[in-house]
């Protein structure tokens, strides 16, 4: 299993970037994918957003209205739309694939069995 995030890099403050995650070595219908942050000298945050394997999605408080999830089944890739960026969204953003994640499950990095290696972003003028 294999998961490359990419997408990421420098963007002005109320700027947009579209990250994506794609997937190998396992389906987008079988894993829901979420997306996590960690900024620089800091703790791995709880999920940003997640995209569940029935095609549902959830996207914690903190980024809803900012952040969304979708995901392309043909190109087995998940993407994190992230709109309005602030200087606090500076971080390296990984997707992390998780088999048990559900509905009311998947809010900590613990749960995600597979990780990619991270994308930076970083919100600057």
């Amino acid at each position: 299993v294999q998961l490359q995030a990419s997408g990421g890099g420098l963007v002005q403050p109320g700027g947009s970037l579209r990250l994506s995650c794609a997937a190998s070595g396992l389906t987008l219908d079988s894993y829901a994918i979420g997306w996590f942050r960690q900024e620089p000298g800091k703790e791995r945050e709880g999920v940003l957003c997640i995209s569940m394997k029935d095609g549902s999605t959830f996207c914690a408080d903190s980024v809803k209205g900012r952040f969304s999830v979708s995901k392309d089944i043909a190109k087995n890739t998940v993407y994190l739309h992230m709109n309005s960026l602030r200087p606090e969204d500076t971080a390296v953003y990984y997707c992390a694939a998780g088999e048990r994640v559900g509905t009311y499950t998947g809010r900590f990095d613990y749960e995600y069995q597979y990780w990619g290696m991270g994308t930076l972003v970083t919100v600057s003028s």
